[in-house]
């Protein structure tokens, strides 16, 4: 493609790109993690997963792992760094999907400690029979973190059961209030709420909802243009923007009848569907206006966006909506999971408003919803653990402080390269959304992988590990982002470098096309 950089002509072009070390066809033994990360020869630049499979072809493991094939064999983590059996350890800067917030090993003694003596004391009760002291602790945590505007907790295992769990609640406080036509919810295109059939519905994402759209809930659920000022009309002010997407909102109420509808979900800021896009402000003040004015709840989606992830004022606050300047946007419903638990053990929660759970203690209301491991004693512990972890250690402060060099530091290596179009988010929550056109902010194709390529390219030549995604600019599944999340206690020296790979891994990305 003519308007891309030859590698045969520019391949050392740039102070990026790693400088030729060796030629050799093989990874001679001693060679240190430098030596490799620096070496430009193409066999030392070939994924060393790839050539350990291909060593063990015929092993078992293979025929029952297909989708697996070639992801490296992880052997331990520490830290930062995940260490796989064959190769040099991986720079951790996305936790999975934002999960790890406090890296990995065992660093974080009084997390495994607050588990095993859960799971000495009972390491199961049903929160049907039951009432037990590390999920009455954790609420309590949780709802103070919200200086009371939330009330009361749901504690589960996952990010899509618990919008699965605001789906149906809200469907359900309705129905407590006489209002059982309130079927209807509102959600955003380019999002992204979960894998389960109601979360997934909600979900405007198409790739993710392509393969599974005949059974999709579209009578209930649609779906605006999602709040994303990047591709928004050039022509449009910022206050013109806002006017447009609140009109739009405005008007689907309208459309489908004001008494009909039960909520509008969102992130406040949009992660995997978007590539960590902000609200503009205003935003969500104007949807609870809004939503106030129709009788319709409020859910905000910060699976990914919250506990922490975005913290970005002095104030150190946990949740992403508090990160906000304006004042009066707390929600009716908030979902949370991925930095809840910090990858210790699958940890999610729904949160209710106080005014909804006093509604629900005055009238003697009871959810009709439950899952087998809801309220379990053990994901208590182990998440009020970390939590009190963040807090002791004051790592909301580093997550706003880091998130500013972070961002800092991804603008000044990239921010005038001509095929990177954004660089957005808040705290340790960064985007970078990678175009064909800059001035014209055109996508590449989705069958070109963008994300993807940078996402192996990172981690196989640059020994860093970021999260990629596709879909983020139209309804064709084009855009391409990658997220990079990085643990809450990371350092000013882990940033800078794990800003000089994702760069280097970019540039070399396209100078390879």
């Amino acid at each position: 493609m003519g308007q891309f950089i030859s590698t045969s002509s520019s391949r050392h072009s740039s102070h990026l790109l790693p400088s030729p070390t060796s030629n050799s066809t093989s990874h001679p033994q001693g060679k240190t993690e430098a030596d490799i990360l620096l070496s430009d020869s193409s066999s030392e630049l070939e994924c060393p997963f790839s050539r350990e499979r291909k060593n063990n072809d015929n092993d078992n493991d293979n025929e029952n792992s297909k989708d697996t094939i070639g992801l490296p064999l992880l052997k331990h983590a520490k830290g930062h760094y995940y260490h796989p059996v064959s190769g040099p350890k991986i720079l951790d800067a996305c936790g999975g999907a934002g999960v790890a917030c406090l890296g990995h090993g065992k660093s974080n003694k009084s997390i495994i400690k607050a588990i095993n003596k859960q799971l000495k004391t009972f390491q199961y009760a049903s929160y049907a029979h039951f009432r037990v002291d590390p999920v009455l602790e954790l609420e309590k945590f949780l709802c103070e973190s919200t200086e009371g505007k939330m009330g009361k907790m749901y504690l589960m295992c996952s990010g899509s059961e618990a919008v699965e769990a605001a789906l149906k609640f809200s469907l359900e406080f309705h129905s407590w209030n006489s209002q059982p036509q309130r079927t209807n919810i509102i959600t955003r295109s380019h999002s992204y709420h979960g894998t389960t059939l109601g979360s997934l519905s909600a979900s405007g994402h198409t790739a993710r909802r392509q393969p599974f759209t005949s059974i999709l809930n579209t009578t209930h659920f649609h779906h605006l243009p999602p709040c994303n000022i990047y591709r928004s009309s050039s022509s449009l002010s910022p206050d013109g923007y806002l006017a447009e997407q609140i009109t739009h909102l405005d008007s689907l109420f309208r459309s489908l009848g004001p008494e009909t509808v039960a909520a509008v979900v969102l992130e406040p800021i949009v992660g995997a569907a978007l590539g960590c896009a902000p609200a503009i402000p205003g935003y969500l003040s104007s949807v609870k206006r809004l939503c106030r004015k129709h009788g319709a709840l409020l859910i905000y989606d910060e699976v990914m966006c919250g506990m922490g992830r975005s913290s970005a004022s002095s104030s150190h606050h946990l949740h992403a909506w508090q990160s906000f300047p304006e004042s009066d946007i707390s929600p009716d419903l908030q979902t949370i999971a991925k930095g809840f638990g910090a990858g210790y053990l699958p940890a999610a929660a729904l949160l209710i408003s106080s005014p909804m759970a006093e509604f629900m203690t005055r009238r003697n209301k009871t959810f009709t919803h439950g899952h087998t491991y809801q309220s379990h004693p053990v994901v208590a512990a182990g998440a009020l653990a970390v939590q009190r972890m963040i807090q002791k250690r004051h790592l909301l402060g580093n997550v706003r402080r880091q998130g500013e060099l972070l961002m800092a530091e991804l603008k000044a290596k990239l921010g005038g390269h001509r095929h990177v179009g954004d660089i957005r988010g808040r705290g340790l929550f960064i985007g970078i959304e990678f175009v064909r056109d800059k001035e014209t902010k055109t996508p590449f194709e989705r069958e070109m992988d963008i994300a993807g390529r940078v996402h192996r390219c990172a981690v196989t030549n640059w020994r860093v590990l970021v999260y990629a995604s596709q879909g983020c600019a139209d309804e064709k599944g084009r855009g391409d982002a990658i997220m990079v999340m990085p643990a809450y206690d990371v350092t000013a020296k882990e940033i800078k470098e794990m800003a000089r790979r994702i760069a280097g891994a970019v540039e070399e990305v396209f100078l390879m096309l």
